[in-house]
């Protein structure tokens, strides 16, 4: 088939999904619209039944999805090749293939936002707590450090004191499930219901690629790597449940992840999330004053002391040659998606938390 009767036979195809794609953008473009038509209405209704489709099943489909589609994958790219080296591809084979390829990305571009995408266009959590000045100079972001400081402390000393193993898997995350509970009982618009959290079958992998989480747009699936350090665990659960709940941005993920674990009454979820937090505001005080970082370190108690180790060993043990390029290839995702500091965005979650604290007196 020429590529003149390709066109003449899928025309139509083609003007309806470059049309749907227009009208993505033209909506996107409107945050307020996002907010209140997609993100606070469809979405969310949407979003609950994929969760009760697909949260039932004991393993994670997406990740099963996502392999399938990566075999499938790697087999057009060989088999393509093994044509263009036998010179039975022809050029306008070639066209059409390509052509082909276009539309199928197209519809998964249409699907994903859809499904979620469109999310990452959304006035977001500081619009409905109306935190207002996100920046922060050195004095801001000191001042956390020295609250985190005495926070993490203080959460770690708890998590002794009531001499409380870390759960299982599955009991990890009914109790992330129960501190949205208590966090919708504040906040309304954190309701989170139809849990679907999913152990992720590339746990190990993962550890490798410098993953700890992820959330499967098409299933409504969040995954959790459970083979990192057991005490990142509970803050992860929730910042995977707040991508669920349509907060895209990664810092508003870690925002909202954090309003969660804290409002619970689970010591493990406030330790959890007052060590990773604590690790953010550090090291952004390390890039306006490297002595003040470092001895904010030194006032830990030997017990968090040995987290950071464990964490940094195991972060050592499991560096890879892909990782940075797994990194960048994130990094320039998440600058596509509106989030300009690429994985620096995650350390974004410092001015909002600045700003609650300032407009809240708590942390």
């Amino acid at each position: 088939m020429s590529v003149k009767k390709y066109f003449q036979k899928k025309k139509y195809l083609w003007i309806i999904v470059f049309l749907i794609i227009i009208l993505i953008k033209i909506f996107s473009s409107n945050s307020i619209s996002v907010e209140a038509l997609y993100s606070s209405n469809f979405y969310i209704r949407f979003s609950k039944i994929l969760r009760f489709i697909f949260g039932w099943i004991p393993f994670s489909l997406g990740d099963i999805l996502y392999f399938l589609a990566g075999c499938w994958l790697v087999w057009k790219i060989i088999k393509n090749i093994r044509l263009l080296f036998k010179k039975k591809l022809p050029g306008k084979a070639s066209v059409k293939k390509l052509l082909e390829l276009l539309l199928r990305l197209a519809f998964v571009y249409i699907v994903f936002n859809i499904f979620w995408g469109i999310n990452y266009d959304r006035k977001g959590i500081a619009f409905q707590l109306d935190l207002n000045h996100l920046k922060y100079d050195t004095s801001d972001v000191e001042m956390l450090q020295k609250l985190l400081l005495e926070k993490v402390n203080a959460s770690k000393i708890a998590v002794l004191r009531n001499h409380e193993p870390y759960p299982s898997k599955k009991e990890l995350i009914k109790r992330a499930e129960k501190s949205y509970a208590e966090a919708e009982k504040i906040y309304p618009f954190l309701q989170y219901n139809n849990l679907s959290v999913k152990t992720s079958m590339y746990g190990i992998p993962g550890d490798y690629l410098g993953f700890t989480g992820y959330y499967n747009p098409f299933t409504g699936e969040a995954q959790i790597n459970t083979t990192v350090p057991e005490f990142l665990l509970p803050y992860i659960a929730t910042h995977e449940m707040a991508h669920q709940l349509g907060y895209a941005k990664e810092n508003e993920a870690n925002f909202v992840g954090y309003l969660a674990a804290v409002n619970s009454h689970d010591t493990l979820f406030h330790y959890s999330t007052y060590f990773d937090l604590f690790i953010y505001a550090n090291r952004e005080v390390f890039y306006f004053d490297s002595v003040s970082s470092r001895l904010a370190l030194q006032q830990l108690i030997p017990e968090v002391k040995d987290d950071i180790h464990e964490l940094r060993k195991f972060n050592q043990t499991h560096r890879s040659f892909l990782e940075p390029a797994i990194t960048w290839m994130y990094g320039n995702y998440l600058k596509l998606n509106k989030q300009p500091e690429g994985m620096h965005t995650y350390n974004a979650v410092v001015g909002m938390l600045i700003a609650y604290y300032k407009k809240y007196g708590k942390i």
